[in-house]
């Protein structure tokens, strides 16, 4: 298991430095100025200010010279600085984080919870009102667009009914989580809709699959009850290829949060993303795009580590994809 272990990470590593790479020299590759941000036109209309400008941001350095001093600094904790307000980036991500994951830690065990049932349900009970039901929302989930069904969510619940409220993570004179609560309920059901979508989907091929294994027919032949041929062979057994997909979907809950955080005025990372864009932040996009690549290499780490816990051969074999 060590070896595996030291494996993967001498794979994670050399990844994590060629996409810090390609997110620097890509931002660089912009056309927009991002100095026209900082001062008024009057002042840009002097090529001294713009000037000294650029040197005490360290962008008259060489591209390679300022690519290593942005890694050095990252790996100190040092994000830097907002070009547009000047605040410090690791400030921004403080206020903000907390209500994008908030949001997406909830829709992810909402719908974990969800798929693996209704999945499981779907795959043994073929055809049932289970399988019905996992059908139905797989096809809107997928083929309806997260800021759509957020649109409807919010006309219907909150402007026709009035049930929950608009939008916003608190309204005024609330301060506590069962305050948050009314809140969240709208936001996170977007987000649930949408990957239950595809969690669901797999969860039932994948059982469907495992039921037609020859372990499963000999477990059955011995005459094994059929609730703990279904919990101890066929869930099991089904879980690879649904940890898989699971934690390759946690960064994509976060990049699909920007809209439905934009759609019900949440206020985490999707609106500082948006400001950052529209003032050629580059910084503050350099740092979330980092932070986003980080947390899909160490989700794929985390599903090789699940994935030679539940089927040995994994990690016999070398590794997995």
């Amino acid at each position: 298991m060590v070896s595996y272990l030291i494996r993967r990470i001498a794979i994670l590593v050399p990844m994590a430095f060629a996409i810090s790479a390609l997110i620097f020299f890509a931002s660089r590759l912009s056309p927009i100025d991002p100095i026209n941000a900082l001062i008024s036109p009057d002042a840009a209309a002097d090529p001294a200010n713009l000037e000294r400008l650029r040197q005490e941001l360290g962008l008259n350095d060489h591209i390679v010279i300022q690519y290593f001093h942005w890694l050095k600094e990252l790996a100190v904790g040092n994000f830097g600085y907002s070009i547009q307000s000047g605040q410090k980036i690791s400030e921004i991500l403080a206020l903000r984080m907390p209500a994008t994951l908030e949001l997406v830690l909830s829709a992810l065990i909402l719908s974990t919870v969800l798929a693996l049932t209704l999945g499981l349900l779907a795959g043994a009970h073929r055809g049932g009102i289970a399988d019905k039901i996992s059908r139905v929302l797989a096809v809107i989930g997928i083929a309806v667009p997260d800021f759509f069904i957020g649109l409807a969510l919010l006309n219907v619940f909150a402007y026709h009914l009035g049930w929950l409220p608009t939008g916003q993570r608190l309204s005024p004179g609330q301060i506590t989580f069962w305050d948050r609560l009314p809140h969240l309920i709208l936001p996170v059901a977007t987000l649930t809709i949408a990957m239950v979508a595809v969690l669901i989907r797999y969860t039932r091929n994948s059982v469907l699959d495992t039921l037609n294994r020859d372990f499963v027919k000999t477990a059955r032949s011995k005459g094994v009850p059929e609730w703990k041929v279904l919990y101890s062979h066929v869930f099991r057994n089904s879980l690879g290829p649904v940890m898989v997909i699971l934690a390759f979907r946690l960064p994509l809950l976060v990049g699909g949060s920007i809209l439905v955080e934009t759609v019900f005025q949440w206020p985490g990372i999707g609106s500082t993303v948006i400001a950052a864009v529209s003032a050629s932040d580059f910084p503050v996009i350099m740092v979330i795009s980092m932070i986003i690549a980080m947390v899909i290499l160490v989700s794929s780490f985390l599903v090789d580590i699940v994935k030679s816990i539940l089927d040995p051969r994994v990690r016999l074999g070398g590794g997995a994809s």
